[in-house]
């Protein structure tokens, strides 16, 4: 029986001491390495785009007022996350709209190293930290080495070419068949003379006779085929700013000579005699940044790519004012209906019947959606509409946003 209560009293002793043995400690892990803040970002969209980020997070609140408000500065999303992956298919623009509201403040919260030569530059694979610096939201890049402690696992991924500002593919296409012609441009552009078989509409697949080529044409050279159409006048002082070039097909020489053969390798709609060769693979820089006009801007759009009517997102447009009215690549500007005209039956109090006869009232313009400027000529500009919340139509007006 003693040797029952010998046996239990070790047991106690054993599990007493048991209870009081302590785990050894992990060490706390390292904090990030910043100046500005510690604190461990929430990294969003693994496999999203940023702009399927910055849409699931809601649109920009798009305001109808006519000029910026004094004092305004950038406004962070709602679902502004702590940190993001930039991935392939980004823009610039679509980043900056995952962290901000407005997205042409971006240039106010990127801090960037000025010692690098272009800055600017983000590419596929870098971490950005939203941070804040005396109260104030920035944004800056995390070097590789201390990416990995903030993204939830560890990633790797070649270095690519850096992200552009808006879809290159959508700007290329345009600007390889142009739209707008200048004076200058249609008067020294060579032009169809002919068809092999003299036929009077040339169509794909045709050997084509072209003259007026102010230097022997190389070998192998692309050339668009463009049909001079209506004149582009300002809506403001009525000035011809240009041509409506309409895209008809393409070719390249295959002789030179006079006059020069060329083979057409796209045809998209008739093309005749007297149509204008213009050199396709026009470039088109895209490494600027979003930005507010340095100047108060006042335009509108005169014309859009294929000849719509309702102009929607991605859309390009071009507009009556360019280089010599301030206006700069990466310039953003609001987009504003011209505000319909209404009759006012109700006046003097009472109902009339006589509508005719009821004095107009014009409604306000609205805003209806977002411009940034990508080329800027001396009295034009094309730009793409980044954002539309309602229907955009030629003749809208575009200004400061």
């Amino acid at each position: 029986m003693q040797g029952h209560h010998f046996l239990g009293l070790l047991l106690s002793v054993a599990v007493c001491a048991g209870c009081h043995t302590q785990a050894p400690r992990r060490e706390a892990p390292a904090p990030v390495a910043s100046n500005e803040s510690t604190q461990e970002g929430t990294v969003v969209g693994d496999e999203k785009t940023s702009m399927e980020a910055a849409v699931e997070g809601g649109p920009s609140r798009i305001e109808s007022t006519d000029m910026p408000r004094t004092g305004q500065g950038p406004v962070l999303a709602e679902n502004a996350p702590d940190s993001y992956v930039v991935k392939k298919g980004d823009t610039l623009w679509g980043v900056a709209k995952v962290f901000l509201r407005d997205p042409w403040y971006w240039p106010e919260i990127w801090q960037v190293n000025p010692q690098i030569k272009n800055p600017h530059l983000i590419y596929p694979g870098d971490t950005l930290r939203l941070v804040f610096i005396d109260g104030r939201p920035q944004v800056v890049m995390l070097q590789r080495g201390d990416a990995a402690r903030v993204q939830p696992r560890v990633r790797s991924q070649p270095l690519e070419s850096a992200i552009t500002t808006i879809p290159y593919a959508t700007v290329a296409a345009f600007m390889s068949k142009p739209s707008v012609l200048d004076r200058d441009q249609i008067k020294h552009a060579p032009y169809l003379l002919a068809t092999r078989d003299l036929h009077v509409v040339m169509s794909e697949g045709d050997t084509l006779y072209a003259r007026g080529f102010t230097n022997p044409a190389e070998l192998g050279t692309h050339y668009n085929v463009i049909r001079v159409g209506d004149a582009l006048v300002d809506p403001d002082d009525h000035r011809v700013l240009g041509y409506d070039g309409i895209f008809t097909g393409s070719g390249h020489v295959t002789r030179q000579g006079d006059p020069t053969t060329l083979i057409m390798t796209e045809s998209t709609r008739e093309s005749r005699a007297g149509d204008k060769l213009i050199p396709g693979g026009v470039d088109v820089p895209l490494d600027f940044i979003p930005s507010s006009p340095r100047v108060a801007t006042n335009g509108r759009i005169i014309a859009v790519s294929d000849g719509v009517t309702v102009i929607g997102q991605y859309e390009v447009v071009v507009v009556n004012r360019g280089a010599r009215d301030g206006l700069a690549p990466g310039n953003v500007l609001g987009v504003f209906d011209r505000g319909p005209v209404v009759r006012d039956t109700q006046k003097n109090g009472f109902f009339s019947l006589d509508r005719i006869g009821a004095p107009k009232v014009a409604l306000p313009s609205e805003r209806t959606g977002t411009f940034m400027v990508f080329k800027t000529f001396d009295n034009i500009s094309y730009g793409l509409i980044m954002e539309a919340t309602n229907l955009i139509r030629v003749g809208d007006k575009v200004q400061n946003p």
